[in-house]
């Protein structure tokens, strides 16, 4: 019996839950007050997962600890009442243009803003002149793992969330990432999104000297590619290892192991050689000898026909 995935929450819907009991204490006792929350393991792929959050509200702006990038804050008003939200440490800053949470503000976005909103709405009912703070234990550290830097989102992760809900396997957080970073290349006016795979296509793709924007994919290759297609750019190139292209060109839509394997009974047709004794792409390629190049522009040939079937668009593949 295959074991049952777990589910999680998104560092928005933690957040949500934490500002809750931060209010709820403050209006009690009128004093500063700080909740923590625990963003709780699942079976998805998300640095985050561990990570605590905590949420502090207080009237008096001295009271928080804020991120050092000088920055505005969000503003809740209800009735006479007004929250001023502010991130604190480990929470990053944005500080580029072309990402959901506008310049020179918390990374937080448009979706646990409006939960926050919607919590103090339900809670306020006197004349509060409020600041608000929300902090990552270690995020500043956390979002060395991310692309955040990258994008612009400084000295912290972001707060991030949709549907509330983090899906086994399906690495929401990843491919959240990639979205963002797409969002930023198409405002920003790059011409041309390079996907890679592994370290050596990355580092041999930062060697160019052109208006490309690179995005490390992972295995996500079907979902990544399709966000680059949604946002209609023109120029998409994917740069990856032949074992990789391998397994696009036999249907996955994602490279990851645990999704299955390469079919040598299908490579057997590729090749005149008996590869019956061989274990991995790289066996195959020794065995060919002096033709691996060919089995090279075969396995890029038949990986371009896999993406136009998929998404009618020619995408450039570059084995490296």
């Amino acid at each position: 019996m295959s074991k049952k995935l777990r589910k999680g929450y998104t560092t928005g819907v933690h957040t949500s839950f934490a500002f809750k009991s931060a209010l709820e204490t403050f209006l009690a006792t009128t004093l500063t007050a700080t909740s923590k929350t625990i963003k709780m393991d699942n079976d998805d792929l998300d640095v985050t997962k561990g990570c605590e959050i905590a949420v502090t509200i207080s009237d008096k702006f001295e009271d928080l600890e804020l991120n050092s990038i000088k920055h505005l804050p969000y503003i809740f008003k209800h009735n006479n009442s007004t929250l001023k939200l502010y991130a604190g440490v480990g929470v990053g800053v944005v500080t580029k243009d072309g990402l959901k949470p506008k310049k020179g503000y918390g990374a937080i976005n448009p979706k646990p803003l409006e939960v926050l909103q919607n919590i103090f709405n339900s809670y306020i009912s006197k004349n509060y002149n409020l600041y608000c703070s929300i902090s990552v234990t270690n995020g500043d550290n956390i979002a060395k793992q991310t692309a955040n830097s990258k994008v612009g989102v400084l000295k912290g992760i972001s707060i991030l969330g949709t549907t509330g809900f983090v899906k086994p396997i399906s690495a929401t957080a990843y491919i959240d990432s990639i979205e963002q970073e797409l969002n930023f290349a198409y405002s920003n006016n790059f011409k041309t999104i390079i996907f890679t795979l592994g370290n050596t296509a990355y580092k041999k793709a930062t060697n160019m000297e052109n208006n490309s924007y690179i995005i490390e994919i992972g295995n996500f290759i079907y979902d990544g590619i399709k966000l680059a297609v949604d946002l209609e750019f023109k120029n998409i190139e994917l740069w990856l290892g032949v074992g990789k292209s391998v397994k696009i060109a036999q249907g996955f839509k994602n490279t990851h192991n645990r999704f299955g394997s390469i079919d040598f009974n299908d490579i057997q047709k590729w090749v005149d050689i008996d590869i019956k004794e061989c274990l991995t792409i790289k066996g195959v390629r020794e065995l060919l000898g002096d033709d691996c190049d060919k089995f090279d522009i075969m396995a890029k040939d038949k990986t371009k026909k896999q993406l136009k079937k998929w998404f009618d668009k020619n995408i450039e593949v570059i084995i490296c």
